[in-house]
């Protein structure tokens, strides 16, 4: 039996990775940490520091804040604890140096994305990439997301520079008018990438490549917080394998 502790419990992400922990056969919930939280049937505290001196787990999930993610990590990790990470807004770099901190064999496993519609989606642009001189991200999400562009989109584009070898030419910032700078989005490694935030989106992102005559569109919808939960249970069973900083779901999927 897998024990599983749940940083940021009570959020949205969080409740429904309690939820799918709590149908699985082959784990539990050991222990929610979130300062915000209230009395659930697990044991429940305010920062990591109380989980990891008060309850036994053998993987900390968590879905968090971007400000709070590395501290979680960090003091798990050199408990010896694996992390399952969600929290987007972490640098490689950052990434890195919470896997170096690690004792023993403890993993860092961090998904941009669990939905395994989104890796997919990210594995096609990245086939595609070569074929077409120009390529753009747009990407939506609800009003309250923390972070833009979201931790999916940057992966994207990095995948898409990394795999194309060569620099789009079309028009860049240097055509946005006075007043209105943004148009032309934010470049990731060369692909811009835009960021749509309004009530109505769960995850939605599309991935526009060009070239003469012809366009292809690669699109995602995530419509219900439902869609990570295969991705984060497999993320929580794998990780008791693998030690260091693993980066993306797909490492588990292909």
């Amino acid at each position: 039996m897998i024990r599983v502790g749940v940083a940021g419990y009570a959020g949205r992400m969080g409740s429904a990775v309690v939820d799918a922990v709590t149908a699985a056969d082959d784990m539990q919930v050991a222990c929610g940490i979130d300062p915000f939280g209230s009395e659930q049937v697990f044991p429940t505290f305010k920062s990591i520091d109380e989980a990891l001196a008060n309850a036994e787990f053998d993987v900390l999930v968590d879905f968090t804040q971007p400000d709070v993610v590395a501290g979680n990590v960090e003091k798990a990790l050199s408990a010896g604890k694996d992390c399952v990470v969600g929290t987007t807004g972490l640098s490689n770099d950052v990434l890195e140096g919470l896997a170096g901190k690690a004792a023993g064999d403890a993993c860092l496993f961090y998904a941009p994305n669990f939905t395994t519609g989104a890796v997919l989606m990210m594995q096609f642009a990245k086939a595609a990439a070569p074929f077409f001189p120009e390529a753009e991200v747009i990407e939506f999400h609800h009003a309250r997301k923390k972070d833009a562009p979201s931790g999916t989109a940057v992966r994207t584009a990095q995948m898409i520079a990394q795999s194309r070898g060569f620099e789009s030419e079309a028009p860049g910032k240097e055509t946005e008018i006075e007043g209105c700078e943004g148009a032309r989005g934010t470049l990731v490694d060369g692909v811009p990438v835009h960021s749509v935030r309004s009530m109505g989106f769960v995850a939605t992102q599309e991935v526009i490549f060009g070239s003469m005559g012809q366009t292809l569109t690669i699109k995602h919808d995530s419509w219900d917080r439902t869609s990570y939960m295969p991705g984060v249970l497999l993320g929580i069973r794998s990780v008791k394998e693998r030690s260091g900083l693993i980066v993306g779901l797909e490492q588990f999927m292909l």
